[in-house]
């Protein structure tokens, strides 16, 4: 499960641009990289186009994982986490912000070194996090209901964002200040204004339940939202 997991990545990753080039071209398998000692739950990934690295929460583990996509192996692991959730790559920074679930510690990393520079204190299940390029802001979801905002420059938490539950999903408008928070313990998606930063809508999901994936077709104003049940609704 864990190298069926990493070979789709790679062929998203791997296949972007051939897709895109090609029209409806499918994607295809291009390779499976092997992570020995690996074991457990793997989460969230984070790429570094540049340099063609993949960062990979290695949650079971307790690890993040460096892979160099060029090269189709494993090239370093970053220790010392507790079950690594989310994760950031800030490319114009060279840093990465890995979110961890035990104790709600976001720490910070050297990218080039893999070195810790600083962390934040979320307390608890720090979660997803989502990079804004435009304000240069961080944003992780935490504990028992709450989005936090770092600078991504200062490394440090300069707001938080309230809400009724633990937040999964996140997706973050570019050409406006929304952002649309899956919260399935509420049954809802929470829609954030992040300059007043404060819930300004709420949408229920009915009777489709455990609302966590997200993604956002920005182009064409859709979200679409996964939910793991659902009694007599769908949820998309």
């Amino acid at each position: 499960m864990k190298r069926s997991v990493l070979a789709t990545v790679i062929a998203v990753a791997g296949s972007c641009l051939p897709v895109a080039e090609s029209g409806n071209a499918p994607l295809q398998l291009k390779q499976t990289i092997a992570l020995p000692g690996v074991e457990g739950r793997i989460d969230h990934f984070a790429l570094d186009v540049a340099s063609d690295r993949l960062f990979v929460c290695a949650l079971g583990s307790n690890t993040v994982e460096v892979v160099d996509l060029r090269k189709g192996q494993r090239i370093h692991s970053v220790t010392g986490l507790d079950s690594p959730q989310g994760i950031a790559y800030i490319p114009e920074l060279d840093r990465l912000f890995v979110a961890n679930d035990k104790g709600g510690i976001c720490k910070i990393y050297d990218a080039k070194s893999y070195q810790a520079v600083g962390e934040i204190n979320f307390k608890d299940d720090a979660d997803n996090v989502r990079y804004d390029d435009a304000s240069k802001r961080i944003y992780v979801g935490f504990g028992t209901g709450g989005i936090g905002i770092i600078s991504a420059s200062e490394g440090k938490i300069i707001g938080a964002i309230k809400l009724p539950e633990h937040p999964e999903s996140f997706e973050l408008e570019k050409q406006g200040h929304c952002i649309f928070v899956n919260v399935p313990n509420a049954r809802q998606v929470a829609v954030i204004d992040r300059e007043k930063s404060e819930v300004i809508a709420t949408w229920k999901t009915d009777g489709a339940l455990g609302n966590f994936p997200m993604a956002f077709d920005e182009a064409d104003h859709r979200l679409f939202v996964g939910c793991r049940t659902a009694t007599n609704a769908c949820c998309a």
